[in-house]
């Protein structure tokens, strides 16, 4: 039964309400689930590790949901150690994919136990050891493995969970496919929320994969939100279907509000290091930040007071800096026209010969005479290494 509805779509075919009916018939033969394990404390946790099992293998969540059930009728029937509770797992699994799945995608005991590694988990199986607790759960179920849960039911529901007259947020609806995409993955994510809490194993699979549906076309916001399409389909009304909703959309709500808090507590986590990371840059800042000191702005009195044609003050300027040159770039400008700082007059030699400036700036001079035009002076020279444009204004003759 499990493989040939892997190689094709069977809810898409003729046999669809055939195989649905079939279903429905084997569903009222299922052993009762009573909750006695003795270790179902634990059953969270081997639910957990079967999924990631599972999704390491692609298994189909038909096998997956499969090996969770029969772990859960076994742990019901017996009190098993932890250590074998992970066999008793790893055969489950096995024994669902091989039932469920093709050929060329049931694991292999090398495979198991590479994840059994990788999952941290202190097991080694055989293949002796893994074949005799095989033989002990087809004993325990007869030999029958053909027990529906609720993900043998969703892909049926699913391609009936959405008509042309269902109406989105008030509206009709435009894109069927669209909303019918979104539609599937609310579904299959109630589907596997579902195997969390074993309170759902008191439904029936088909009623619980019915559920899931409508939770989803409730939290999709399309209504209605069981239409009478559906229910001659699953052959559930509201009536029935709605104690299992009602728990699916308390988890639900439960889920959002969990993973609120934890976006909430990234985000505060985020702004703190942000707040951090600010405040060392500031510090940084200051820290390494440039000197706004400007030398000459100091001395503008003195600069005002200069009566020369503004080539004079750039030349004097420069036989400043060249004063304060090592003598060995004083050698390498020997030929240049610098003037001689002792051409100055004494209120500017002095200032000038304080200014602790030792590379080339470009300098602009502002004086108290009415400014025409302006125009740009270029200055060659082995200090200045090429050209230093200065903005000057034009004096009248």
């Amino acid at each position: 039964m499990g493989r040939k509805r892997m190689e094709e779509q069977w809810w898409k075919g003729q046999l669809a309400a055939d195989i649905h009916q079939t279903l429905r018939t084997k569903e009222l033969t299922l052993p009762l689930y009573k909750a006695r394990s003795p270790q179902i404390g634990m059953r969270r946790y081997f639910i957990d590790l079967l999924t990631a099992l599972s999704s390491r293998c692609s298994l189909c969540p038909t096998a997956r949901h499969l090996a969770i059930y029969l772990l859960d009728l076994f742990m019901d029937r017996y009190d098993i150690t932890v250590k074998q509770l992970h066999i008793v797992s790893f055969a489950c699994l096995l024994l669902a994919s091989k039932f469920e799945e093709k050929e060329d995608k049931i694991p292999k005991l090398e495979h198991f136990n590479n994840l059994a590694y990788m999952c941290n988990l202190n097991v080694v199986l055989n293949k002796k050891e893994l074949l005799k607790m095989e033989m002990l759960l087809l004993e325990n179920f007869n030999w029958n493995l053909c027990l529906p849960t609720p993900a043998h039911y969703i892909d049926y529901y699913l391609y009936m969970s959405v008509g042309e007259s269902d109406l989105h947020n008030g509206w009709p609806i435009t894109s069927l496919t669209k909303i019918k995409d979104f539609l599937d993955k609310y579904a299959y994510y109630f589907l596997d929320f579902s195997v969390q809490d074993h309170t759902f194993l008191h439904f029936r699979p088909s009623l619980v994969a019915a559920a899931c549906v409508c939770a989803s076309r409730i939290c999709m916001q399309v209504s209605p939100a069981w239409t009478t399409q559906l229910e001659l389909l699953t052959c559930y009304s509201w009536e029935h279907l709605a104690q299992c909703i009602e728990m699916m959309l308390i988890y639900y709500e439960n889920d959002i509000k969990e993973a609120s808090n934890i976006k909430q507590v990234t985000i505060q986590h985020q702004e703190q290091e942000a707040v951090g990371n600010l405040r060392r840059q500031a510090i940084t800042e200051v820290l390494f930040q440039q000197s706004s000191y400007q030398p000459l702005a100091q001395h503008a009195a003195t600069l005002s007071q200069f009566q020369s044609p503004v080539q004079d003050l750039c030349f004097a300027y420069r036989a400043s800096l060249q004063a304060r040159r090592p003598s060995s770039l004083l050698a390498g400008s020997a030929g240049s026209s610098l003037h001689s700082c002792a051409a100055l007059p004494a209120g500017l030699r002095l200032s000038a010969q304080t200014l602790p400036l030792q590379e080339p700036v470009a300098m602009q001079v502002t004086l108290e005479t009415e400014p025409r035009h302006c125009f740009s002076m270029a200055y060659g020279s082995s200090y200045f290494s090429g050209h230093q444009s200065y903005a000057a204004g034009c004096f009248d003759g």
